[in-house]
């Protein structure tokens, strides 16, 4: 069967007070988009990070649905003061560290490639007033990593959060994202 995906895509807004009710669509949606890695140990914790990130301050998450059915989404929050995990990275450190850390982008396969996104990404981003947004990339995905430097980020180091986890590109971007 196949999908067709309308130009239209909407993307919702949620805070932490709205995790209860989107939690598990998020979970659903990792799933769905790390099929074939729901195995490893490392993406089974998943419903963790969720908790995790939905209960620091500032949170921050954008879904994407096509009609009702739910096909990404993208969350953050906001390092608080001096802990900007990224700053061992860059020297010297800018003058304002304020930072954006984003979590998780993630699309389903069958919406993939049709610039959501980044929509998600610039919606997740749009508005907030850090000078900064960090996040991580897959080492393995170079094409990953590539889309984000078309985005505006580059790569200022690498790092391994966990032991079992992958080894990341450390990605750092001025705010505001320009429109690319």
């Amino acid at each position: 069967m196949e999908l067709t995906v309308p130009d239209v895509i909407e993307l919702r807004p949620f805070t932490s007070d709205d995790l209860p009710a989107v939690r598990q669509l998020l979970i659903d949606v990792h799933a769905d988009a790390f099929a074939d890695q729901m195995h490893d140990e490392f993406h089974q914790r998943f419903p963790w990070f969720v908790d995790h990130w939905g209960a620091m301050g500032g949170f921050t998450c954008v879904v994407a649905y096509d009609g009702d059915e739910p096909v990404g989404f993208a969350y953050g929050a906001p390092a608080g003061p001096g802990r900007e995990w990224w700053r061992e990275y860059i020297v010297p450190a800018p003058e304002d560290p304020s930072t954006f850390s984003v979590s998780e982008l993630m699309v389903r396969p069958q919406w993939r490639k049709r610039g959501i996104s980044e929509r998600l990404l610039h919606s997740l981003l749009r508005d907030r007033t850090e000078a900064l947004a960090v996040l991580l990339v897959d080492t393995t995905h170079r094409r990953v990593e590539a889309l984000y430097e078309a985005w505006g980020y580059r790569r200022v180091g690498t790092q391994r959060p966990f032991a079992d986890s992958p080894l990341y590109a450390v990605m750092v971007a001025e705010l505001p994202l320009s429109d690319g």
